[in-house]
């Protein structure tokens, strides 16, 4: 990006406005791909520990609070510097949440009952669309509610989650 910003400073004192658009339209396609590779690792994180939860049957504090923060972070990152538009679409969620269910499996089965269950295993025990129902609950979320009253309204949905009621009641 250095490169780029050298180039586009000196596109603009030599007058070639053309080559500084283009630039600028090269930086913008670079800071989103950066923005989604972010939404992506969050995602990812999401996911793992939804799958987790189903395959455990319990909520952890740590699951919840990682949930929980993902959604929020997805959020920001997601809020166009506008303040009204999204980065994705609130229909454009499905493709890149089945994107990263694979890597989610992966790295959930180094974790579910530690480690218990090959990846293979796992990706059959599961129920793969409730997950993605669940995820997309979540993200439904980030257009509904500001950053300051997700934490709340997360942990509503939390409660409902399997093992969520011993999770809301401290016992978990």
């Amino acid at each position: 990006m250095t490169q780029e910003l050298l180039d586009l400073r000196n596109s603009i004192k030599e007058g070639r406005y053309e080559d500084a658009l283009l630039l600028i339209d090269e930086l913008e396609g670079m800071s989103r791909q950066a923005i989604l590779r972010n939404i992506q690792s969050f995602l990812l994180r999401l996911l793992m520990h939804l799958i987790k939860n189903q395959v455990e049957q319990r909520l952890t504090k740590s699951w919840s609070a990682s949930i929980r923060d993902s959604i929020r972070q997805i959020k920001k990152l997601n809020l166009q510097d506008n303040k009204i538009s999204y980065y994705v679409k609130t229909d454009e969620w499905q493709t890149m949440l089945e994107d990263e269910f694979e890597a989610a499996i992966r790295d959930a089965s180094l974790e579910v009952r530690d480690g218990a269950y090959s990846e293979s295993e796992l990706l059959e025990m599961v129920d793969r669309e409730q997950i993605l129902a669940t995820a997309q609950i979540f993200l439904a979320l980030t257009y509904e509610y500001s950053v300051r009253e997700l934490p709340g309204v997360v942990n509503e949905y939390l409660a409902q989650l399997p093992g969520g009621e011993d999770w809301k009641e401290g016992r978990q």
